[in-house]
């Protein structure tokens, strides 16, 4: 049986992965500990690559059902290794896309997906020793910056803490400890809520506060700190460092909460008027009013236009589009690139009419 094997490449001979242009194929799904899997993707077409920072974030289109679904996971794979990217998965009480992804996702399968985005990388925030804490799946964004580091520089300074419900719940527990055993300068500190009867631990129990972060890194005051995890979980580990003193220009957490919507912000026209602005929908061919202060994204909905949109506070990228015409005033968190902006795409969810619009979609 002849086997087809594809022509060798160079990454520098090779383009890299675009979201406007391509799709994601899952390649392997692995499990990690209960309700944990890595999803693995390659290009959806040969001659591809991935570029991307360490701690960045993809949205994945879920075909859950009649709609699809918008979720934004972390990728927890390196861009030190460019072929195939990864994100790793906890299902949480009442999901309902990651639930998709355990249950049905496969080897195979094809789905869209939007970035990579996101400024929660070492890479924007570089520092001379680095203190990574982290519970649940929040160990995702570390993970991908420890992998990285320890391709490129492995003799970087990195005090790595996570904590976890039981010893059975520590995603990539295995990997830590022999890269811990590889990486002269890695620490690991395990904290854990709850032991099983009889199950050996060695490590530290209970709830993350100040004694346990001075035990596991006591020259965290130096160091450059990033968290991630439930939120209050990150405001405990927030309190406890500024109450110790810590500069917290050195902090830098990621978290993606269900958010309220934004309250309306009247942006008034050139002639000072405040009335309701036409915003023309080219693809869908409908037209709608949007009221002021509303963003383009409430005025499609309330038009029966379908803008995809995840996080709903200009982070994820999702609600891109492009504007064919007039003015608008956006305020986003990071989901747009520059040169996006420079050919006309917006974040509709965050974007605001100065006059009558018209978009793509």
């Amino acid at each position: 049986m002849n086997i087809a094997i594809p022509n060798y490449r160079h990454v520098d001979e090779m383009r890299p992965w675009s979201d406007r242009e391509h799709k994601l194929t899952c390649v392997a799904v692995t499990p990690e500990s209960p309700d944990v899997m890595t999803f693995t993707f390659r290009p959806d077409r040969s001659g591809l690559w991935f570029r991307y920072h360490p701690g960045q974030f993809v949205t994945l289109e879920l075909p859950v059902g009649p709609e699809p679904v918008l979720r934004t996971y972390t990728l927890s794979s390196s861009p030190s290794r460019p072929y195939t990217v990864a994100v790793t998965v906890k299902a949480q009480k009442g999901s309902v896309g990651t639930r998709w992804m355990l249950d049905h996702l496969k080897p195979g399968m094809v789905l869209k997906a939007i970035g990579p985005l996101g400024d929660f990388s070492y890479v924007r925030h570089p520092g001379r020793k680095y203190l990574f804490i982290s519970a649940g799946s929040g160990i995702t964004p570390m993970m991908s910056m420890t992998r990285d580091l320890g391709d490129r520089a492995p003799d970087s300074d990195i005090a790595f803490v996570h904590c976890a419900r039981t010893p059975d719940d520590i995603i990539f527990r295995a990997e830590l400890e022999a890269k811990a055993r590889e990486m002269e300068n890695l620490t690991l500190g395990f904290v854990v809520r709850q032991t099983a009867r009889g199950q050996l631990w060695s490590g530290l129990k209970g709830r993350i506060d100040k004694a346990k972060i001075a035990l596991l890194a006591p020259d965290f005051l130096d160091r450059t700190v990033f968290c991630c995890g439930p939120e209050p979980f990150m405001a405990t580990v927030r309190d406890a460092l500024s109450g110790a003193g810590f500069d917290m220009k050195n902090y830098h957490e990621e978290a993606f909460q269900p958010v309220k919507p934004a309250p309306p912000v009247v942006v008034a026209g050139p002639s000072g008027e405040v009335a309701p602005t036409k915003v023309t929908f080219a693809m869908s061919g409908k037209e709608g009013a949007c009221e002021p202060g509303h963003t383009l994204l409430q005025a499609a909905r309330a038009a029966g236009v379908r803008i995809g949109a995840a996080c709903e506070s200009g982070l994820c990228g999702t609600c891109k589009v492009m504007k064919l015409s007039g003015e608008v005033e956006m305020n986003h968190n990071g989901g747009i690139l520059d040169d996006e902006i420079d050919e006309g795409y917006v974040l509709a969810c965050c974007s605001r009419p100065k006059g009558d619009v018209e978009i793509e979609a």
